[in-house]
């Protein structure tokens, strides 16, 4: 049985089509959702209810294949955007739980295909990544923090991953350990879901954040947590990683392209009472929807092929991804610009944008990481 087949007990009825799952999305994003951004950002509010709401609408699986058809990450990507313009926290955490969805569909694990999945597409389970490290494991920008011992049956994991998003106290996430061969590393990673409630699992409440307050963050610790074949997404983990790195870094636009347009909302807002000032200010509102429009092409052309696992093909991701957080960034600060005090106050939705937008910038990968990875690839080196 195909990942499809597991999914016809979540999906009874043909999906949504794509303009009535954006029209719903939107609907939500600019609901439910948009009434409870303050207390999200300030107050560091978990939005539970709607991002239930979103996943049973197909929101955060519309990337995966179902019996209907092969998914979408053209129709995620934008359902991601129709949130993120609203609340950027939101759409973060659809990003989280779209890849960890991507994960399980990916391993080819039974246990993690059948009513696992199943409660993820619905919403009933929500779940993260820990990926972030591994990734600049890959890159060579740090060490890998968990570490992996064989026993009998599966691994005891031990380690501390400083901050992962989108978790509670029933949530998962996916996450890579380094398996070792006594002291030393063996050559390779092992892949996994951990379950927060797990024996051996501790979840550490994290620092304030400037923003991404209300995003489920912890930190975790591990201390001899068992995972056995019923938690194994991929062992050795390079193979799968190569295959959704790409999948996985894309999906990251949605988050970039809703903040961006969010910014572009925020400037025509004021444009009849500031225009005839702000007329002078660079980075222009239909300027900047231009770029926009370009970069949401590129990338719904970029994700009509999410596993091409070709290194020109990673290379013009990892660009559009890099160009997605420079366009926010710009963004969002020419949107402070054009509502000059207003855009200042702690409670204007500007203020809340800037943030966001070094949200984007910064999370793995991020602008710094994006670039070196280029320039390496387009050396010539292998990839990792």
């Amino acid at each position: 049985m195909n990942a499809a087949d597991l999914l016809r007990d979540v999906i009874r009825v043909p999906p949504l089509a794509a303009d009535t799952l954006l029209a719903a999305v939107r609907a939500v994003a600019q609901g439910p959702l948009q009434q409870q951004v303050q207390g999200i950002d300030q107050e560091g509010h978990y939005p539970r209810a709607v991002l239930q709401q979103l996943a049973q609408l197909g929101a955060m699986s519309a990337h995966l294949d179902a019996p209907a058809g092969p998914g979408s990450y053209g129709l995620a990507i934008q359902a991601m955007a129709e949130v993120s313009r609203v609340c950027g926290a939101t759409g973060f955490m659809m990003w989280c739980q779209a890849v960890c969805g991507l994960y399980m569909q990916q391993s080819g694990n039974p246990a993690l295909m059948h009513e696992a999945l199943l409660r993820h597409v619905s919403g009933a389970g929500l779940g993260g990544t820990a990926l972030s490290n591994p990734m600049k494991s890959y890159a060579q920008i740090e060490s890998l923090l968990l570490k992996a011992t064989p026993v009998a049956g599966g691994y005891l994991v031990n380690g501390t991953l400083p901050w992962v998003s989108n978790l509670g106290a029933d949530h998962y996430f996916g996450a890579i350990a380094a398996v070792m061969e006594g002291d030393a590393p063996a050559g390779r990673e092992v892949m996994f879901l951990l379950r927060c409630d797990a024996p051996g699992v501790t979840l550490r409440e994290c620092p304030s954040f400037s923003a991404m307050e209300g995003t489920g963050t912890y930190g975790v610790r591990l201390k001899n947590h068992f995972i056995g074949t019923g938690e194994i997404m991929a062992d050795p983990a390079k193979p799968t990683i190569a295959r959704i790195r790409a999948a996985f870094v894309m999906l990251q636009c949605g988050m970039a392209v809703g903040i961006t347009q969010g910014a572009i909302d925020s400037m025509w807002a004021v444009e009849p009472q500031l225009g005839h000032v702000n007329q002078f200010l660079e980075d222009r509102p239909d300027t900047l929807q231009a770029e926009l429009d370009e970069l949401t092409r590129r990338v719904m052309l970029l994700a009509d092929t999410p596993f091409d696992t070709s290194t020109e093909f990673f290379i013009d991701v990892l660009d559009a991804r890099a160009h997605g957080a420079e366009l926010c960034l710009r963004a969002a600060q020419s949107a402070l610009m054009h509502q000059g005090a207003r855009g200042y106050l702690m409670s204007s939705e500007v203020q809340r944008r800037v943030r966001e937008s070094h949200f984007v910038a910064i999370v793995t990968p991020a602008i710094k990481h994006l670039r070196k990875e280029i320039a390496r690839l387009s050396a010539g080196e292998l990839p990792a």
